[in-house]
C-alpha cells in the first residue's frame, strides 16, 4: 500500500487594508455585491467579485429559492456570467465575501464545495489558477494562488 499526503498553503491577510489596492478594489465590489444578495431563508449573504484579464470586475451574489436545491451561491452566479460575458478571457483573481444577518462573520468563508467544482472549470480551461481570496464580513483574509489548494483532487474533463 501506498500514501498519498497533500498540503495547502494560504496567504493570510490580518485585514482588507492589507491586500494590495487591485485587491482591495476587487473585495470592495464583492462587499456591494454581497448586498445585493437575496436571502430570506439563511440570512446568510455573499457577495463574489471576478477580475477580469482586461480589468472589467464581474459580480454576483447569492440567490435563494422557497425550493432549495433551486438557489446559486455567489461564486457561481459571478463565475458563469463572467464565462458567458468573456467566453475566451481569463480570470486573474476571485474575490468572496460573507455576511450573516444574525451574527458578525470575522473568519474567512471559503467557497463551498458545489462552487470549488465549478472554479475548477474554468481553471481548467484557462490553463492557469485563479488566485481566490475570501474573508467573512471582517476580519482576516485567506489568499488561495488556485483552486487546487481548496480541492486538493478535482474532477475534470480529463476523467471522462
Amino acid at each position: 500500500m501506498e500514501k498519498i499526503k497533500f498540503s495547502a498553503e494560504l496567504d493570510v491577510f490580518e485585514s482588507k487594508s492589507e491586500l494590495p489596492d487591485h485587491i482591495q478594489a476587487l473585495m470592495n465590489d464583492a462587499i456591494v455585491a454581497r448586498e445585493k444578495a437575496y436571502a430570506p431563508y439563511s440570512n446568510f449573504k455573499v457577495g463574489a467579485a471576478i477580475l477580469m484579464e482586461n480589468g472589467e470586475v464581474v459580480s454576483g451574489s447569492n440567490q435563494e429559492n422557497a425550493a432549495y436545491p433551486s438557489g446559486v451561491c455567489a461564486e457561481r452566479t459571478a463565475i458563469f456570467y463572467a464565462g458567458s460575458k468573456f467566453p475566451e478571457m481569463s480570470m486573474k483573481a476571485l474575490a468572496v465575501t460573507a455576511k450573516s444577518l444574525s451574527k458578525e462573520i470575522t473568519s474567512p468563508i471559503p467557497p463551498c464545495g458545489a462552487c470549488r467544482q465549478a472554479i475548477s472549470e474554468y481553471e481548467v480551461n484557462q490553463s492557469t489558477g485563479i488566485p481566490i481570496y475570501f474573508m467573512g464580513e471582517t476580519g482576516k483574509v485567506y489568499k488561495a494562488k488556485s483552486i487546487k489548494e481548496l480541492l486538493p483532487f478535482i474532477f475534470d474533463k480529463l476523467n471522462l
